[in-house]
């Protein structure tokens, strides 16, 4: 854990920071990526979860629209873009550590390549798994 989100653990709720001081002390991995977590905004539902770069995180920002790296392209990856499948961000949190990120989204279409609501469709119980979307 960085040092910064260490000392900022007892500050009062409604204490702001500057976008780009806290972006800078985000825990990106070796490769420059941090994991986000999709949410639908009103379900809470968990969508899907993907990675950000800087890139694709202000991308993101300035535009409102849900911005990812994809690892298998190398490049930014617009959710929606192809499919129409879009994400609008709610809101973006980090986690207490600055290792992973979750945004809060209005979600057009699908999440999941699979045209399915949400990447999260096979359930393990027991000895079975089983799709439940």
């Amino acid at each position: 854990m960085k040092h910064w989100f260490k000392s900022i653990e007892n500050d009062a709720t409604g204490t702001s920071y500057p976008l780009d001081k806290v972006i800078a002390e985000l825990n990106f991995d070796a490769d420059g990526l941090i994991p986000v977590i999709a949410q639908d905004e009103k379900s809470k539902k968990v969508l899907m979860f993907a990675w950000m770069s800087k890139e694709s995180l202000d991308e993101t920002l300035r535009t409102g629209k849900m911005c990812y790296w994809s690892r298998s392209r190398q490049g930014l990856w617009r959710k929606g873009s192809s499919s129409g499948h879009s994400q609008t961000v709610k809101s973006i949190a980090a986690d207490c550590d600055g290792d992973v990120l979750l945004a809060e989204v209005s979600q057009v279409g699908f999440a999941c390549h699979t045209r399915r609501h949400s990447c999260f469709y096979l359930r393990f119980w027991e000895d079975k798994v089983t799709l439940i979307e």
